[in-house]
């Protein structure tokens, strides 16, 4: 067994298809319309779906927003430079809830973004 992916609803897919492929640098790898169900599918990742989990964003047409509630953590993505990734999250206008710098009661460096939906993405600095 593996993970094959994670999904989150997304209020406006344009504005998240740009955050997840161009700020995080993503791949759209599929997307489909459902009309009688009246929702769209868009899947993403960093590699093919046969090989990597990936991330679905489901848009449903009738939906503007959601609530996020208190049972959802974070998608967590490794990076090699976090810094340089954080500034260049900034520069393409995203958002940076926690600066880049060493856990708590650890040494490893996080940072927190987030999506236009309020979704906090986790980045882990994985090299030194």
């Amino acid at each position: 067994m593996r993970i094959l992916h994670t999904m989150v609803r997304v209020g406006n897919l344009e504005k998240s298809l740009d955050f997840y492929c161009n700020v995080l640098e993503m791949k759209l790898l599929r997307q489909k319309d459902y009309p009688t169900g009246k929702f769209t599918l868009a899947f993403v990742g960093y590699g093919e779906e046969a090989d990597n989990t990936v991330i679905e964003l489901t848009h449903n047409w009738d939906t503007d927003s959601y609530d996020i509630g208190t049972g959802y953590g974070h998608i967590a993505l490794g990076v090699d430079d976090i810094y340089a990734t954080c500034d260049r999250i900034k520069l393409l206008g995203g958002k940076v809830t926690r600066e880049p710098g060493a856990m708590k009661h650890g040494t490893t460096v996080i940072a927190f973004v987030e999506d236009p939906d309020g979704y906090k993405i986790e980045l882990i600095q994985t090299t030194l």
